[in-house]
């Protein structure tokens, strides 16, 4: 293995050695708490005028915002968890993705609860009406996805693409390597929103763009497995999940109602792909098995045959 993916392994392996650590576990819950906390003190702050015009200008009056905040740092923390995974095992990471997916639904349908103004809630069929349909759609949805990840799950079949040590250690490796680039695109993605909302007060579409990313990952993650496997259900089950998250991204960039409704379909379809996969690929193994042992008999007679016509020795 080379210096360069000794050394990426080395990163890789620390920050994951730390995130999964004590220390790091008690920072994310004080990070979320203070975060939501700060939230609802600056909100009401600006309610009451106490805030400085140029801080006030950026905060809003609804208190509702800042579950949103503990929301989306909350999905922050996930999507570390799930860049990380993808050095495990692609199906996992493919669960994952769904995983975050059903909490940014959970998380939309917190968010409408800022189209009500007044508090406590108060709304009827002339209004609000709407963004109670989008609550309830919203957290179906993801109730409903949830549910399909057990399923997805209890129907993985983890089977090496690799044929001996030294390979799986490339591959593992090159897997690492892909998911620190993530964390970097990660990191500088999460510093770039936070600056337009602060500065330019222009909201950036974080997840959307995360998950645009994890297409060309996902991608590039299948072409890097042909080095070791190109055995059609291995492909066509790696290729399938991507294809689950250009679904996903579909979903967040849709309309409402139907967004969700293209998510849960997203999620019907990496369970099938599973499903299959788990019914063709010890079918797929077993006709590959009687091909090479056909190809090893009919070598076999061959030889004998032309021993035959070569007669005995003289």
């Amino acid at each position: 293995m080379s210096v360069f993916f000794r050394f990426s392994n080395k990163l890789f392996d620390a920050f994951e050695s730390w995130w999964e650590g004590d220390a790091a576990r008690q920072m994310v819950a004080y990070v979320l708490i203070g975060g939501f906390l700060v939230a609802l003190v600056a909100i009401e702050a600006k309610r009451q005028g106490v805030l400085p015009p140029s801080a006030a200008a950026s905060v809003s009056t609804n208190h509702f915002v800042a579950i949103d905040v503990a929301f989306t740092l909350f999905l922050v923390v996930e999507i570390i968890g799930l860049v990380l995974g993808l050095a495990t095992s692609v199906a996992d990471t493919a669960g994952k993705q769904f995983e975050l997916f059903s909490l940014i639904l959970i998380r939309r349908s917190f968010k409408e609860l800022v189209k009500f103004d007044e508090e406590p809630i108060q709304w009827s069929f002339e209004a609000g009406r709407e963004a109670v349909q989008l609550v309830v759609v919203d957290a179906t949805g993801a109730l409903f996805i949830f549910l399909t990840i057990g399923f997805f799950y209890t129907l993985q079949r983890h089977q090496p693409i690799t044929q001996n040590q030294e390979q799986r250690l490339r591959f593992v490796a090159q897997k690492k390597l892909v998911s620190n680039v993530l964390l970097l695109v990660l990191a500088g993605l999460g510093l770039y929103t936070v600056f337009s909302a602060l500065v330019t007060g222009e909201e950036v579409p974080f997840f959307n763009t995360f998950y645009t990313v994890l297409i060309f990952s996902d991608i590039l993650i299948v072409l890097i497995s042909l080095r070791y496997s190109t055995t059609y259900h291995m492909v066509f089950r790696n290729s399938g999940y991507a294809a689950a998250t250009v679904m996903i991204r579909l979903a967040l960039a849709g309309p409402e109602y139907w967004g969700t409704v293209l998510g849960v379909i997203a999620s019907l379809f990496n369970v099938g792909v599973a499903a299959a996969y788990s019914y063709v690929a010890p079918a797929a193994e077993a006709s590959a098995q009687r091909s090479k042992e056909r190809k090893a008999h009919r070598e076999g007679t061959e030889g004998e045959q032309a021993a035959q016509e070569s007669g005995p020795p003289l």
